[in-house]
């Protein structure tokens, strides 16, 4: 199929963007287009106007500081996939990167229209969510940041309503003595996901597990993050019954089935990716805090 009609603006500052946008209720902010233009091809979207935000400058930098990792709303995942700077203060983000779609869509596809995009199938939703990341939108009215539960409130669904740019995400710095791992399971490499998993182990000054957290792709309706340190706490890394958290987020979450899993499987799923990437991130955590770092 082919989209129904629609209008183009290309405005080069944001306040032009948020100009157009105001004067007609259905136009859409276009940057990759990786999630918009299926959906137009599909006729399941059918804006009046696409509201082109390429030509605007500024939105294309990743900013790496201590505290964490800003990418601005033209950033593409590939870019973000090979910042060495950003990794180094937050690994999960060429982690999950790397796992998303095909070269192709990365290449196009920018990191922040993924997130605001919210699909809960998604790579990066999972991963503003594990970090207590954030969002800032601009409207007439003013910028904002949004913290992420309030930004998720249903499957591609978010909170803002009415003329808006997302700007830039936010992903907070990894913590010390931690690690990360990601993983995700798909029917062909490059396909959404049917069940993932990153995750977040943190130590303490003994070397004993003080902290474990994951987030999960394809599970529930909107990014899912789950505390899992009952499990493992107070637990030499070493010696962590990893097995235990598994079968803990097993009960923690409540997946649907459809026609690529059924309920049962994407709980099984939970519970072997939460195991295996928990041993991953442990094991870094305790490289890191060998380190100092």
């Amino acid at each position: 199929m082919k989209p129904a009609p629609f209008g183009y603006a290309d405005p080069t500052t944001v306040e032009d963007a948020l100009d157009v946008l105001a004067a007609d209720e259905g136009a859409k902010v276009l940057a990759g287009g990786q999630s918009l233009l299926p959906l137009l091809s599909m006729r399941l979207a059918a804006p009046t106007t696409l509201v082109d935000i390429n030509r605007v400058p500024g939105l294309d930098r990743i900013e790496v500081t201590r505290d964490g990792v800003r990418v601005g709303a033209l950033v593409r995942h590939v870019g973000l996939l090979h910042s060495t700077e950003a990794a180094a203060v937050q690994p999960l983000l060429a982690r999950a990167t790397a796992n998303v779609a095909h070269p192709a869509i990365r290449n196009r596809g920018t990191t922040v229209g993924s997130i605001a995009h919210a699909d809960p199938s998604g790579e990066m939703t999972s991963v503003l969510a594990l970090t207590d990341g954030s969002v800032t939108v601009a409207t007439p009215g003013g910028r904002e940041t949004i913290g992420w539960r309030d930004f998720f409130v249903g499957p591609l669904e978010t909170s803002v309503h009415g003329p808006a740019v997302v700007l830039e995400a936010f992903f907070p710095a990894l913590p010390e003595r931690s690690g990360t791992a990601f993983a995700e399971i798909s029917r062909r490499k490059g396909d959404y996901a049917v069940c993932g998993a990153g995750v977040v182990v943190t130590l303490d000054a003994d070397r004993r597990v003080s902290g474990a957290r994951a987030a999960y792709l394809s599970v529930g309706l909107v990014p899912e993050v789950h505390d899992l340190t009952d499990a493992v706490v107070g637990k030499p890394v070493d010696s962590a019954d990893w097995a235990a958290a598994g079968e803990l987020a097993r009960g923690l979450v409540d997946p649907d089935g459809d026609l690529h899993a059924s309920a049962d499987y994407r709980r099984l799923l939970v519970g072997t990716l939460t195991e295996r990437t928990l041993a991953t991130a442990a094991a870094e955590a305790a490289s890191r805090a060998g380190a100092g770092q």
